[in-house]
């Protein structure tokens, strides 16, 4: 079971995650302030550019897997049954993957990049 992400790789997921999360929350308020955004036009700007679209990826990228680690701990403890802790799994899985593509759906349409 190497390969699995277990023990300490998902507890240093989760801390390096919470840590990036928490960075996050703090920093990206004091640059909008400092950026004076006033309008739709500055405020798309703002949000568009490349720098604050990978930092938002990143964000949602690393809320995505904190999220992952921390449901999948709580169901391999919770959930004895091997088939529905899979299909849980699976299903929690799918809709992470669902939702961080149409986070870069809503991101990069503007940017002209394509997903």
């Amino acid at each position: 079971m190497s390969g699995v992400l277990t023990g300490l790789r998902a507890w240093l997921l989760q801390r390096a995650s919470a840590v990036y999360l928490l960075l996050f929350i703090v920093l990206m308020p004091v640059a909008v302030i400092f950026q004076k955004v006033d309008s739709l036009d500055a405020w798309q700007a703002f949000i568009y550019s490349p720098v604050v679209t990978i930092t938002w990826i990143l964000f949602f990228a690393g809320l995505f897997l904190h999220a992952w680690v921390g449901i999948r701990d709580v169901l391999v403890d919770y959930v004895h049954p091997f088939a529905i802790r899979a299909l849980l799994l699976s299903l929690l899985a799918l809709y992470l993957i669902a939702m961080m593509l149409w986070i870069l759906k809503i991101l990069l349409i503007n940017t002209g990049a394509t997903v």
